[in-house]
């Protein structure tokens, strides 16, 4: 289960993010938000299964790649195969329930 840590002043653009095992808010209200919530606590499964640090390393490194090829912080962050299977599924609540290990990697 996360650990959720409201920290409004560090966020501009975005509304969270997962830094395993916490979940780090801009806005509490956001607890109760069950589509936030699970986009989330599926970056917390992609970065168990890489033992964090490797989780942390490719997904900086996808996103210079991106960066570079799309020349937009924004583009390059929706493009990071993390990012796009917790969009995919965020509305799927039980996606982790039978979620494939490493299913990331369909999204590359």
């Amino acid at each position: 289960m996360p650990i959720y840590i409201t920290i409004p002043k560090i966020f501009k653009h975005f509304a969270g993010c997962a830094l395993w095992p916490f979940v780090l808010l801009k806005d509490p209200k956001l607890k109760q938000d069950p589509v936030f919530i699970n986009h989330e606590r599926i970056h917390l499964r992609q970065q168990q299964e890489l033992l964090l640090v490797f989780f942390y390393v490719w997904y900086s490194i996808e996103f210079v790649i991106h960066l570079i090829r799309l020349q937009s912080q924004y583009a390059a962050y929706r493009a990071i195969s993390f990012e796009k299977e917790a969009y995919a599924k965020e509305n799927d609540l039980s996606y982790l329930k039978q979620r494939p290990f490493w299913s990331f990697l369909s999204y590359l």
